[in-house]
């Protein structure tokens, strides 16, 4: 569906054309809100308007209001069936409840979405997919995925990390973001590797890291990860070294190995780990790329870029004790 399908479907549902679009924003992207985020979207002060909209999302039943840490502060959780079936999601993860220090995370993703309006977001698996498949004929095994396997069955999950990624409107430059929650960039890495071969495609792309406020001491390190995991290409015959270790790593000798037992040493660093783990997940191509340059030269060039946004708002107060978010 388009943007305008769906505005116009959720219009249906008795809301003005800039309520439905901010359902549509908060349904694609977050599932929750807060009251300033819709006085950003519609650019008026918090007054009555506010108050009589997310009343009647709640007595419809259509939102749930979750008090929070402060004692005047609520969070909506738009949750109703019908909306997420006019907005082609039914079955859109955003309509469960969750936890609040992940609820508040999806505000700040959120935050992020309101403040870029003027770009074209891909929120869903399917608009990603089909954007990426269609425009830069990118097969899919060279897409973000995890693959989930349970009993005989396997299924794969493209950009699993289920962060929108925007286009601006040149057409050129892609933005990618990504929400740090941890003092230490170990799920970083791991990101980086899904998305490094989709980022060699690209002309041009920005890397935006979203900082919640009490996080920003962690900033370089997540700074000095992007750079040694995409801008720093291995040399073959450190990769030839690497590819013997994923192998033997994988069966261990049984007894006494001095070559085993120099690899475990030399390639414990945080890169190497997150390179297995991606390795595992897609094999021998992982470690042919490390040996690529078109990542550090896109970066040298500023065509590709890493940001660091503080975001501007405090979350704290939403929590009673602030956890992960």
């Amino acid at each position: 569906m388009t943007w305008e399908q769906r505005v116009g479907q959720v219009r249906l549902h008795g809301f003005t054309d800039r309520q439905a679009a901010f359902l549509v924003t908060v349904m694609l992207h977050a599932g929750v809100c807060v009251g300033r985020q819709y006085c950003v979207f519609a650019g008026i002060p918090h007054g009555r308007k506010v108050c009589d909209f997310f009343e009647s999302l709640v007595t419809r039943g259509y939102a749930t209001a979750r008090p929070c840490g402060h004692p005047r502060a609520r969070l909506f959780h738009i949750h109703h069936k019908p909306l997420y079936r006019a907005v082609g999601e039914t079955d859109n993860r955003y309509r469960r409840p969750t936890t609040l220090p992940r609820a508040v995370e999806r505000l700040m993703v959120l935050d992020a979405v309101l403040a870029e309006r003027d770009r074209t977001w891909l929120a869903t698996e399917q608009e990603k997919l089909t954007y990426f498949t269609l425009t830069y004929r990118m097969p899919r095994q060279d897409l973000p995925s995890l693959t989930f396997r349970a009993d005989d069955a396997e299924t794969v999950r493209y950009f699993p990390d289920k962060l929108p990624i925007a286009l601006d409107p040149d057409g050129r430059t892609h933005l990618f973001l990504y929400l740090l929650t941890q003092d230490v960039p170990i799920d970083f890495r791991g990101f980086l590797e899904r998305h490094a071969e989709l980022l060699r495609a690209l002309p041009a792309w920005t890397l935006r890291l979203l900082v919640p406020p009490h996080k920003r001491d962690a900033i370089p390190l997540y700074e000095a990860a992007f750079f040694e995991q995409v801008a720093s290409p291995l040399r073959p015959s450190l990769v030839e070294d690497l590819r013997w270790f994923f192998h033997a790593r994988r069966q261990p000798p049984g007894g006494a190995d001095e070559r085993y037992d120099q690899a475990v040493r030399g390639f414990g660093a945080p890169r190497f780990q997150a390179l297995y783990r991606a390795w595992l997940e897609r094999g021998e191509p992982v470690l042919d790329a490390t040996m690529s340059a078109t990542l550090a030269d896109a970066i040298a060039r500023e065509t590709g870029r890493l940001e660091c946004h503080v975001l501007p708002h405090r979350y704290g107060q939403l929590l009673p004790l602030v956890g992960t978010a």
